[in-house]
């Protein structure tokens, strides 16, 4: 049995009884998608018949955060000190003579949207985009590996844009000095990964200087096993689905998108570069991977957020967790739980998260009491813990996330604060939650109702 990658993601899925077979034939533009947000993009979902394809197609597998603890062999309470030390203790990948992802090797005739079931997703998306590509390039200095997932906007042919946005300064950098040689920048796209390949893509390159290979390692417990790839000085996973190898043409540039982005709004359209894909690299009886936009890798960016946010406070309040929120975007919304020592831990805690990322919008802190991935838990201490005359801190005029729809419209963003933490000392009295004793979060509801679903 398979470890690594896709194949061994399905396997874990089916045993976990949470991969759905879809056996009917779906459409790529559109109806695929359409099933996908029907389940939110929570539910894994393997498409065997694609109109139009032979191939298979899969979709909804990251975006489920239990899910995820599964996939990373973690648990909710573990989870950030995992990943903090994966980042702080990288483990060497493994270099293997060959592996299943060169099964077979394309190198002419190559047509993406003949060859590949890229779905369409919206109305107005300028093309059918490849969503889940993860983007491989060496960086010239280090000679570590660079990756990251980004969006691919099918032209004809072999061409495909690669979005290179101002969150890459790192990237955009790099393919700016070989623009000025006017020299290729060598990349691949990676499709058919697992949840901790895709997780170690997150970390911030240019914070940590890490090779991402190594942090993948430390975080799935063994070597990431990897092959050299066909046509390019590069290294990819063994056991991946699919590989498009070329190169980033220097001075050529093709309009990308509109295609709907974060929190459903149509992003910018603007001109990006444009990959030559000069070989296909793929397994046997290949599986496509898609992530309908867009959740599945902005929920393991919170994630990794979350585990970088807790450590920027924890040495200035006692906090206990972090959750960057789904409904924000895995972005732009974190709840933070506290253990309050002092008055002020609450705006120090705001200003803390507020500083850590430019794409944070609003904060909310709260007591350890609270459940911050329980909406009517913190809509409780927002309503009975707050007075926004003394606890809303507002910072008008500040740099949000290029993202975000109203950062874009206005050029700045507002950022607030929210301090839902009780009071100290002879105040607290009045917060003194009712509680049933004997029965709080343990009652078995099954013993009066057999066979009823906890």
């Amino acid at each position: 049995m398979e470890k690594q990658m896709l194949r061994a993601t399905l396997s874990k899925l089916e045993q976990l009884g949470e991969l759905e077979v879809c056996n009917v034939e779906v459409d790529p533009k559109y109806e695929l998608g359409a099933v996908l947000r029907y389940f939110e993009n929570e539910k894994p979902i393997l498409f065997n018949r694609v109109k139009g394809y032979d191939m298979p197609v899969v979709g909804g597998l990251y975006g489920n955060r239990e899910l995820y603890y599964m996939m990373t062999d973690t648990t909710p309470e573990e989870r950030i000190f995992k990943y903090m030390n994966a980042i702080a203790n990288p483990q060497p990948a493994k270099l293997v003579s060959n592996g299943p992802i060169k099964e077979n090797i394309i190198t002419r005739n190559i047509d993406i949207q003949r060859m590949l079931p890229v779905p369409t997703s919206h109305e107005k998306d300028a093309s059918s985009f490849i969503t889940a590509g993860m983007l491989i390039v060496r960086e010239p200095e280090t000679g570590y590996t660079h990756m990251a997932v980004r969006r691919f906007q099918v032209h004809k042919g072999n061409i495909i844009n690669a979005l290179i946005s101002g969150h890459s300064p790192a990237l955009r950098e790099q393919f700016a000095e070989f623009e000025k040689m006017n020299k290729p920048l060598e990349c691949a796209v990676v499709l058919g990964y697992d949840a901790t390949f895709l997780l170690a893509s997150q970390i911030g390159s240019r914070k940590y200087g890490l090779n991402k290979y190594e942090v993948d390692s430390a975080l799935r417990g063994e070597p990431l096993e990897l092959v050299k790839c066909h046509s390019v000085d590069l290294e990819v996973p063994a056991y991946a689905e699919m590989v498009l190898e070329g190169v980033l043409v220097p001075n050529r540039r093709e309009v990308e998108g509109p295609f709907g982005e974060l929190m459903n709004y149509y992003g910018d359209v603007a001109p990006n570069p444009v990959m030559e894909v000069r070989t296909i690299m793929h397994r046997n009886n290949p599986i496509f991977q898609h992530a309908f936009p867009c959740r599945e890798e902005h929920l393991a960016n919170g994630l990794i957020r979350e585990a970088e946010l807790y450590a920027a406070l924890k040495n200035m309040v006692d906090v206990k967790d972090v959750n960057i929120t789904v409904g924000g975007g895995c972005r732009l919304h974190a709840i933070i739980s506290i253990s309050k020592k002092k008055e002020g831990d609450g705006k120090s805690a705001i200003l803390g998260a507020l500083g850590a990322f430019y794409d944070i919008k609003h904060v909310v802190i709260v007591d350890e009491d609270v459940d911050i991935y329980n909406v009517k838990s913190v809509e409780h201490a927002l309503a009975s813990r707050v007075q926004a005359s003394q606890d809303v801190v507002i910072v008008p005029g500040a740099l949000g996330s290029g993202l975000e729809a109203s950062h874009v419209a206005r050029g700045v963003t507002d950022k607030m604060g929210i301090d839902a933490t009780k009071p100290l000392g002879e105040k607290a009295h009045f917060y003194e939650m009712a509680v049933i004793p004997g029965f709080e979060g343990k009652i078995d509801i099954q013993k009066y109702f057999p066979g009823m679903k906890k």
